[in-house]
């Protein structure tokens, strides 16, 4: 057996669209160093309408902000602005304090915004709590391809590529995109690891996974384990 637990998340509709929060949870706190683990969408909102999240504050943690569609625009008490789009990971760092607001920009609102994406929140090492606070929009991220497979590295280092985003600690964070009959090699080098299927059909090692449940996999297993997709996976 690969897998430690499924994390059904609790779902809250927000009324256009919907969010999944997988962690925190009854049965796990964290993963590795994610403590707060959010999928939202896929949602395309009424025209007018869009994501209205007011300035609010942060402490001692990093938000790692990641998009499959759509587009929100962030701005943060350093002065940062910044339009978050897929292919681009947004982290900032909370540490000793920060204020940011998201909101869905105009041309979105115009077209009937669409929503689809993850949210994670990190824990900062012990002692590194209340650093300076900090933002990066990073672009240029590693992109490995293969037969019916692609993944690209948001954070960390994964196969031998590294992304140029800023870890506090050890960290694999990935999009894998996986097309009919595809399959890619899960490795079993990370004391706590887990995926997350969040569109089409996918199985770990001939197990189905469920949509937006959070798998948690089991460490030291001897050989990779395979996530195949049943169609198109991601």
């Amino acid at each position: 057996m690969s897998m430690v637990q499924t994390i059904v998340p609790v779902t809250h509709d927000l009324g256009g669209f919907q969010v999944r929060r997988a962690i925190p949870s009854p049965m796990r706190t964290m993963v590795g160093p994610f403590v707060f683990i959010d999928q939202f969408g896929p949602a395309h909102l009424a025209i007018g309408e869009g994501m209205d999240v007011r300035p609010h504050p942060h402490i001692n943690l990093a938000t790692v902000t990641w998009l499959f569609q759509g587009a929100i625009d962030h701005r943060d008490s350093l002065g940062t602005f910044s339009t978050i789009r897929p292919g681009t990971v947004n982290l900032m760092t909370a540490g000793r304090g920060i204020v940011h607001s998201e909101r869905s920009p105009q041309a979105e609102r115009d077209g009937g915004a669409a929503m689809y994406g993850m949210q994670t929140w990190l824990a900062l090492p012990d002692g590194r709590e209340e650093i300076e606070p900090a933002f990066e929009a990073v672009s240029d991220l590693p992109v490995i391809e293969d037969t019916c497979v692609k993944a690209r590295v948001i954070m960390g280092e994964l196969w031998g590529k590294r992304a140029p985003t800023t870890t506090y600690a050890g960290t694999i964070y990935a999009e894998m995109d996986l097309g009919p009959a595809g399959a890619i090699p899960i490795e079993a080098d990370a004391d706590e690891r887990a995926v997350m299927l969040v569109g089409g059909d996918g199985s770990l090692d001939g197990q189905p996974l469920e949509l937006y449940s959070l798998v948690v996999l089991k460490p030291g297993v001897p050989r990779p384990r395979k996530v195949t997709s049943g169609g198109n996976a991601g």
